[in-house]
């Protein structure tokens, strides 16, 4: 007897990253911490053990309500975007889209959570990066909304979307390397008979993926996270990556190591517990 085919819900996405988000937390907070240093003096261990003595193991999770703020916002966002147009594509062809409209979609879908994330992601980083301030500049947010609530009072609700533009291309670039590229590597992983659709597929498909989008948006990455901590020191986006260039090429791949030890255990997470999450809870595809 066949499985039971089922699909997801609009809303397993953000549901399976916010869970991914609180695995991975520490290691996004120590990459913001890596890509805001102005010359490289700490590497990934160092910049932890430095966080943990002065304000203790727990200030490894500042920023973690922001962060699944983002996440029920980014990524409930592109997720609902990318699988339910998907779907729909796929039942008036019988079969999976090809890669390219795959990308397209993902693109799409990656951009717009990218700029509905953008006021969430950008307390996400102060948050993380508050604790780098000398006490008298520390915004001291007390969670999420409240760093919301004071960014929109004192400095403009125009200023909740700072950096959107490189939050959205970004947005655009991960979405392309995670969702396109697991739902394609999946794909090829299926078709060759050797696996099934089981908990070892999705990891094999979900670790490509990560590959993918850290390769794919780490430029952007560290554009983004230098905007949205910035204090008025840059101009725009050409500015700040004129300004990042001066510390030469590799200033753009500063603190890869730590993406890629972030996003690639992130994307594998949310890719397991999505699948778990399609599998017992999803809905019953049409026979």
């Amino acid at each position: 007897m066949a499985s039971e085919v089922r699909v997801s819900r609009w809303y397993f996405g953000g549901l399976a990253s916010c869970g991914a988000a609180c695995c991975t937390h520490p290691l996004d907070l120590l990459k913001v911490h890596l890509q805001t240093q102005q010359e490289v003096k700490l590497r990934m261990t160092g910049m932890a053990l430095r966080v943990v003595r002065s304000d203790g193991i727990l200030a490894l999770y500042n920023g973690l309500s922001a962060s699944l703020l983002r996440q029920m916002t980014y990524s409930l966002t592109r997720f609902a975007i990318y699988e339910t147009v998907r779907d729909r594509m796929s039942k008036g062809t019988q079969g999976p889209p090809p890669f390219y409209q795959k990308v397209l979609l993902g693109a799409i879908g990656g951009f717009t959570g990218g700029f509905v994330g953008t006021p969430a992601d950008m307390v996400n980083v102060r948050m993380q990066n508050d604790m780098k301030l000398p006490a008298s500049q520390r915004r001291n947010y007390a969670h999420a909304l409240d760093g919301l609530y004071r960014v929109a009072r004192h400095e403009g609700l125009r200023k909740l979307f700072s950096g959107a533009t490189m939050a959205s291309s970004r947005g655009a670039l991960v979405t392309v390397g995670q969702l396109s590229c697991y739902d394609q590597a999946k794909q090829l992983v299926l078709s060759t008979g050797y696996l099934s659709d089981n908990i070892f597929t999705h990891f094999v498909s979900s670790f490509v993926a990560g590959g993918c989008a850290t390769f794919l948006c780490q430029p952007l990455d560290v554009l983004k996270t230098r905007l949205m901590n910035s204090k008025g020191e840059y101009q725009g986006v050409f500015h700040c990556a004129k300004e990042t260039a001066k510390l030469g090429p590799l200033a753009f791949y500063k603190g890869l190591l730590p993406a890629g030890v972030r996003l690639v255990p992130h994307t594998v997470l949310t890719f397991l517990f999505l699948e778990q999450l399609r599998t017992h809870f999803g809905i019953r595809a049409p026979a």
